[in-house]
């Protein structure tokens, strides 16, 4: 609960209640239920790592029956819509990352269910000072059913690196544009994947906008957001231009589940990611949010 973390325990004060959704969800998706999704996962993680690479999949018919008995489930999406812990970031850990006057860690929950007008997880953001809480909530409360199995986050400790990263391309001028094309048509490389926007998982840096084109993120004060967070998938491509140095040993004569690359499990939409922006003039100014 001291740790940052993906998917791992949130420091909660046993006196302060958890929260719930109150939005509403598009319910389009296809609901798992989180127990169900973490026996998957355990199964496939067993039978992928007795696997040797380069071989047929070693996974028994006991294995094989429970996976489909638990496709065969049909869970229902009225249940009560209880938020997810996501994430919880130390300042000491993360060197960028700054916070509310007093505040030492700031914690993410979501509903793990489709909202308007992203069709993707309703986010929370909560900044809290640690030495404050001295009472910790122990059974911390999660939902029952999830849209999609990709929203539930496989625990990880972090390791925060600090990488040098390059605008999007659309902001760059137009000469030196013309120069990254003549780069990239002569090296093979490409500035997009391997050189401006790191992949996965970030604070702060600079935001993408593959998907929608470039736009300005304005809080309602009128003041130009910043780029909080980035809740992404992959932690690298095949290029592995963003791989961590404690990567990049050699492979397990095994398969690994979940894969190094991958090491959280989530995605966002189609193998998007969640951009998260706040105001630079007060943490109490609502977040912004894009998927790119």
């Amino acid at each position: 609960m001291r740790d940052s973390s993906i998917g791992g325990p949130l420091l909660w004060p046993s006196d302060e209640s958890w929260p719930l959704c109150e939005e509403s969800h598009e319910d389009g998706g296809d609901f798992t239920r989180l127990d169900a999704e973490r026996h998957r996962r355990r199964i496939l993680s067993a039978a992928w790592g007795r696997t040797p690479r380069g071989e047929q999949f070693a996974i028994t018919p006991e294995e094989r029956a429970e996976l489909d008995r638990l496709e065969e489930e049909d869970p229902d999406p009225d249940t009560p819509t209880t938020m997810l812990a996501v994430a919880q970031l130390f300042l000491r850990d993360v060197p960028d990352l700054v916070g509310p006057p007093g505040a030492d860690v700031m914690q993410i929950l979501w509903c793990p269910r489709d909202h308007a007008p992203l069709s993707c997880p309703a986010l929370l953001l909560r900044w809290r000072r640690s030495a404050d809480v001295t009472d910790v909530l122990a059974e911390q409360p999660e939902p029952e059913i999830m849209e999609y199995d990709t929203y539930l986050p496989e625990p990880c400790v972090l390791h925060p690196e600090q990488v040098v990263e390059y605008p999007y391309e659309d902001f760059l001028p137009g000469h030196l544009r013309e120069r990254i094309r003549i780069w990239e048509e002569s090296s093979g490389h490409r500035y997009f994947s391997e050189l401006s926007i790191a992949g996965g998982w970030k604070v702060g840096g600079y935001a993408s906008w593959n998907l929608s084109g470039p736009q300005q993120m304005a809080c309602d004060c009128g003041a130009d957001m910043e780029l909080l967070l980035k809740i992404g998938g992959g932690e690298w491509d095949r290029t592995g231009s963003w791989r961590p140095l404690e990567d990049a040993g050699p492979q397990s004569e095994f398969h690994e589940y979940p894969n190094r690359w991958d090491p959280t499990a989530i995605t966002i939409g189609r193998g998007y990611a969640l951009w998260v922006f706040t105001c630079p003039v007060s943490f109490d100014h609502p977040y912004g949010m894009s998927m790119q």
